[in-house]
């Protein structure tokens, strides 16, 4: 009985204040380029899917229109391809430097093909916190984001208007080129 009560004692009092003292001894890896933790990948990658399974909700995109996922690609273009890439391209330097790493959604290691279309969509309307991912849900319609989950469910059976849609943008000063600098303070 007393091995038990120390086991509890430790158990509950003194692994809790060494990780307090973990953390605010500034030791927790925080950097994007700083290895994982162990098993880090595995509770967040976890918990993320588990919730994401749980509330995403269902529909039959079969009845979408090529004009559908043209709307999505132009979506993709302008609010996704920064970090996620375009077909056929390598990845964007910003993609790069991200943890968790943004998938690349049309490369097969990064495709999303085989998620139902509601998993897309809610990860476009929610984000993931912690990873860089935004959500979209104030500034797309519910439109826009299911075409955009869409596009990335069919990422490798696209229409040809919608891959048209996603050929890189002509110059590197295009909107879809990443964000607009800030103008200098005065």
């Amino acid at each position: 009985m007393g091995k038990f009560i120390f086991g509890l004692i430790i158990g509950l009092v003194i692994l809790p204040v060494i990780a307090i003292i973990y953390v605010g001894a500034g030791l927790l890896p925080i950097g994007a380029n700083d290895a994982p933790l162990p098993f880090e990948k595995e509770f967040a990658g976890g918990a993320v899917y588990r919730r994401i399974d749980h509330l995403a909700p269902t529909r039959d995109i079969s009845e979408f229109k090529a004009a559908d996922y043209a709307a999505g690609s132009d979506v993709y273009q302008k609010d996704c391809a920064f970090c996620h890439g375009l077909p056929q391209q390598e990845a964007p330097p910003v993609a790069q430097g991200m943890f968790p790493h943004a998938p690349q959604l049309f490369t097969a290691k990064g495709t999303v093909t085989d998620d139902p279309v509601g998993v897309s969509y809610w990860k476009v309307k929610n984000g993931i916190r912690l990873s860089g991912m935004p959500s979209f849900e104030a500034s797309l319609s519910d439109q826009q984001m299911w075409d955009v989950a869409a596009v990335v469910a069919q990422a490798d059976k696209l229409p040809p208007e919608a891959l048209n849609a996603l050929k890189p943008p002509a110059s590197a000063a295009s909107p879809s080129a990443g964000p607009t600098p800030l103008p200098a303070k005065k």
